[in-house]
């Protein structure tokens, strides 16, 4: 049990340059005994507005240097601080406000919110257990207008889809990673470096791209870019939902339509999901 959607905004201070970490949290907690559910008996349940309280309080106290570090803050709160807690998970997202900039130069305390994926993490530890830490992004929207096709897939009398070799490959892509046990790491630095590895394997070199044959092997290509150049990440997992575009028959309008116009499918919508990690 726990609780779930602890919102806040956290503001540091130094001088007059602001910083700011808002973030959503949620945490729960496996207890010694069910007596709670089998009898009713409520004498080791910390309420979940106390949970609540504590999160709130770490975040005064020990502020967000990492969204790492706080779920592990938390993490080990509960571990040290209560015996009848044996098991302990948080979750933590961050909502993407960055700095502003007023002509190439950073503002001491405005911020703009910019949605380019979202960050966020899991920390999760059993009493006598190592503690474990998992990082990622998601709501992450990706487009490339060329360098995509998909040919060469099985048929049968149900298919329908035409053959492409010149197609957009559009997706919101999730991505989570674990770094098996625990060191001090520069959690902001590795998880900036991944970002950069998604964009670059999906995107290809910025004078030509790389051509793609499928959502499929672009999650792989991911995942292995992330894994060659980022040694702490153990196991990461990719999913991809597709977002498809119809080229928009004008010809009742007089107008040929050299894929300029296309109109979004909604739904329904592919997905592509692999989890790939070191041997």
């Amino acid at each position: 049990y726990g609780k779930n959607t602890i919102k806040f905004l956290r503001l540091h201070r130094e001088g007059k340059k602001h910083f700011v970490k808002e973030v959503e949290v949620c945490t729960h907690l496996r207890l010694t005994s069910a007596q709670e559910y089998l009898e009713g008996n409520n004498s080791l349940v910390i309420p979940t507005d106390t949970i609540k309280n504590i999160v709130l309080v770490l975040a005064k106290k020990n502020g967000i240097p990492t969204l790492e570090q706080f779920a592990i803050d938390i993490c080990k709160h509960f571990m040290t601080t209560f015996c009848q807690v044996v098991y302990v998970k948080t979750y933590v997202q961050e909502v993407p406000w960055q700095r502003l900039h007023e002509n190439g130069v950073p503002h001491i305390h405005s911020f703009i919110n910019v949605p380019d994926g979202i960050r966020f993490c899991e920390a999760e530890q059993c009493r006598n257990g190592p503690l474990v830490v998992f990082a990622g992004i998601k709501d992450l929207k990706l487009m490339k207008t060329t360098q995509s096709g998909f040919e060469g897939f099985f048929k049968n009398e149900h298919t329908t889809l035409p053959e492409r070799n010149d197609r957009i490959l559009c997706g919101e892509l999730f991505c989570k990673w674990s770094y098996g046990e625990c060191k001090d790491f520069d959690f902001d630095c590795i998880w900036n470096k991944i970002r950069e590895c998604i964009l670059e394997a999906f995107s290809g070199p910025p004078d030509c791209g790389e051509y793609s044959p499928s959502y499929q092997k672009s999650v792989n290509s991911i995942q292995m870019l992330i894994l060659s150049k980022v040694s702490q990440v153990q196991v990461i997992e990719v999913v991809l939902n597709n977002i498809f575009y119809n080229v928009l028959d004008m010809k009742n309008l007089g107008l040929t339509n050299d894929k300029e116009v296309l109109i979004p499918v909604e739904a329904p919508y592919g997905s592509c999901a692999c989890t790939l990690g070191r041997k």
